[in-house]
Parts: structure tokens; C-alpha cells; sequence
């Protein structure tokens, strides 16, 4: 299962806000993950997503299958 967190679109951007670049995992819903940089915000979010997925697998969740494509935003 942990091959499936490492399929996942990984959105990352630089929130003003937070003063931290956000680590987005739109496929795994509720799945973010926050960095100093761009780097940690990355090792941060594949921790998160195995994380995710190990948690979903254990409670009898559907983990869905990876998409082959990007997201797209308007």
C-alpha cells in the first residue's frame, strides 16, 4: 500500500500566511503536510502520505488508486 502514497500528485506553494511552504496532496483528502523549505515541505508530505494510507488500510478505508494525470486549476 505505501507504493500507492508514492504515486500521489504532491501540490507544494509558499503561504504568505503561515510563513511555510504547504505540501498538498489532493488524491488523499485532509492529506497536507508544511516545510521551511521546499524540500522539507516534500520529505514532510511522503511521510504524511504513507501515514495516510497505513491509517486508512488499518481502519478498512478505501485508499484510491493514484491518477495517471495532473490536477488541473482554473
Amino acid at each position: 500500500m505505501t507504493d500507492q502514497a508514492d504515486k500521489c500528485e504532491i501540490i507544494i506553494f509558499w503561504s504568505k500566511e503561515d510563513g511555510v511552504f504547504v505540501a498538498d496532496i489532493p488524491e488523499l483528502p485532509g492529506c497536507v503536510a508544511h516545510g521551511r523549505t521546499r524540500e522539507d515541505a516534500l520529505k514532510n508530505a511522503e511521510i504524511a502520505a504513507r501515514l495516510w494510507v497505513s491509517t486508512a488500510v488499518e481502519f478498512g478505508v478505501q485508499v484510491p488508486e493514484p491518477k495517471d494525470q495532473r490536477s488541473m486549476f482554473a
